[in-house]
């Protein structure tokens, strides 16, 4: 996978899960790999005014790492951040297909997870379950094709200014709903994009709409776990892990940072909860 999905590192080190890094740009810094950028210092820079800008996985960076993976003899499934949030996937997608030429008797399968952040990551987890428990190369395949559409990510941000940075959200309206202490509701469609699909006043307000449109998923129980990450708000983060444990208990919560690629993004407060829903996500 790649780092937008946001597993907890002991999560990647358990499960044996290859990431290829993306990076980030600090101001006029040099760019650097996101694993190198500690989250807290990130969130910190950016409450001081810092710019920071993401790129993704190079081709290199994919040729290298997936070279070394198949000269030991291993095939390899890659599972990706949505292209429609960056190009990372397109990159492995050409890499796979020129080391396909070169290797032919090995698999190189990929799948587009038209997801983020732990959404991405919850796939790349349940993939590793799958491993683990003796599915082949073909079935996590399918498996995760089929689940892919249906692991929905609900987000929301505490400071506008970095919807409106990213040109999501005008000028106008990020000064007026920060004025009104308005927090955006926001899904990933179906075709892996951001959608503002509501607005609601108050920030416990937003992480209640996050916990209600959790519950009419009605599915998230069948998958046993939930995820949760977080732009440097682990009270909020925990927060929902407390609301789930209460009236799930048997349900799992993994928490874990959201990196600095999509931070860049979120900015520090943003949170995302995903998890399997009954209908296509997004809807």
């Amino acid at each position: 996978t790649d780092s937008c999905c946001d597993l907890p590192k002991e999560l990647v080190e358990k499960c044996n899960i290859q990431v290829m890094l993306l990076e980030v740009t600090i101001d006029n810094n040099p760019p650097v790999l996101n694993r190198d950028v500690e989250s807290k210092v990130f969130y910190d820079q950016l409450r001081a005014g810092a710019n920071a800008k993401t790129n993704a996985v190079t081709p290199g960076f994919f040729e290298e790492h997936m070279r070394k993976s198949v000269e030991e003899g291993k095939d390899i499934l890659y599972i990706g951040f949505s292209s429609g949030l960056s190009v990372t996937y397109n990159n492995a997608v050409m890499v796979m297909s020129e080391l396909q030429e070169e290797f032919p008797e090995r698999k190189f399968m990929h799948i587009d997870t038209l997801c983020a952040s732990v959404g991405q990551g919850l796939l790349v987890y349940y993939a590793a379950e799958l491993r683990e428990a003796g599915a082949s190369l073909e079935e996590v395949f399918e498996k995760i094709m089929t689940a892919k559409d249906y692991i929905h990510h609900v987000v929301t941000v505490d400071d506008l200014f970095f919807l409106k940075r990213g040109g999501r959200l005008s000028a106008v309206s990020a000064i007026a709903g920060s004025m009104l202490k308005v927090k955006p509701i926001i899904l990933i469609d179906e075709q892996g994009h951001l959608n503002n699909v509501a607005t609601v006043r108050g920030r416990k307000n937003a992480l209640k709409d996050l916990y209600e449109r959790m519950k009419g998923s009605e599915k998230f129980a069948e998958l046993g776990y939930v995820f949760i990450s977080h732009a440097d708000c682990i009270e909020d983060a925990k927060y929902l892990e407390d609301m789930i444990n209460q009236e799930y208990p048997a349900v799992k919560v993994v928490i874990s940072d959201i990196g600095p690629v999509i931070g860049a993004h979120t900015g520090p407060g943003g949170l995302a909860m995903c998890f399997l829903g009954k209908t296509i996500k997004g809807q």
